[in-house]
């Protein structure tokens, strides 16, 4: 059955949601064309669930091998590259007493930069964490996190106390459709910057618009808004949220 408002949490994925960006795709920019070809296309195919999330998720990192400062870099590009009202939203959602947090795929340390510009606890971000030596050169990933595999945005959703439910999830990808009907309570796609055609597909709810502005209308109740309504920040973003544009 579709979850309705109220959510008491709305947590997002982070690359092609909350940002206009691929992470990883930035980090592959300084390979050799050749192996930036083949880690591309194994990285479409992941996110469209054609091959396990695993085995491209240790291929690509060992491939690139990031260092601490090209993370940060991917951090600042992050911030740069937010999805059209995404810091509106999240203000908004905020201001409505949500909990507000991240779910990601991603790096934990560029997806951590991101969650300060939007002014997202940190205790409600989750990514994956790179190991570093002394000189921030990279040496591997905590294999520990369940994030890098398939079913991992389950296993951590599923982890969150009572006190967060009901909980919404957006995102573009297929390993967030897998939270749908396990995890989330109501999964949303997001196919503004990037659409994947089995995410449209199957999403119980989905909108692709370039503005985040709708997801209000789809996560709030009818009360909620008109509360909204009263801010004069939030008014320009409810007129967005009814165009999308």
């Amino acid at each position: 059955m579709l979850a309705r408002p109220p959510f008491t949490s709305v947590y997002f994925d982070c690359d092609s949601t909350l940002s206009a960006i691929e992470g990883i795709d930035e980090l592959m920019a300084s390979l050799p064309e050749g192996s930036r070809r083949e880690l591309t296309e194994l990285t479409q195919r992941a996110m469209e669930g054609a091959l396990p999330l695993a085995q491209v998720y240790q291929q690509r990192l060992a491939t690139i091998a990031p260092r601490r400062d090209q993370l940060a870099e991917i951090g600042e590009r992050y911030s740069q590259r937010l999805t059209p009202d995404a810091d509106l939203v999240v203000l908004a959602l905020q201001s409505l007493g949500k909990q507000v947090g991240i779910v990601s795929g991603g790096l934990l340390d560029p997806v951590l930069a991101l969650a300060r510009t939007l002014g997202i606890d940190e205790r409600h971000v989750h990514a994956v964490p790179v190991i570093f030596d002394a000189m921030g050169r990279y040496l591997d990933f905590d294999r520990t996190c369940p994030l890098w595999q398939n079913g991992g945005k389950v296993t951590l959703l599923r982890s969150m106390p009572a006190s967060s439910r009901p909980l919404a999830f957006v995102g573009d990808g297929a390993t967030d459709l897998e939270t749908q009907g396990s995890g989330a309570d109501l999964f949303v796609g997001y196919g503004g910057i990037a659409i994947r055609p089995i995410v449209k597909q199957r999403a119980e709810t989905w909108f692709e618009t370039p503005s985040l502005a709708p997801l209000l209308r789809i996560v709030l109740t009818t009360a909620e808004l008109h509360r909204l309504a009263q801010d004069a920040r939030f008014r320009p973003l409810l007129a967005r949220a009814e165009t999308g544009s």
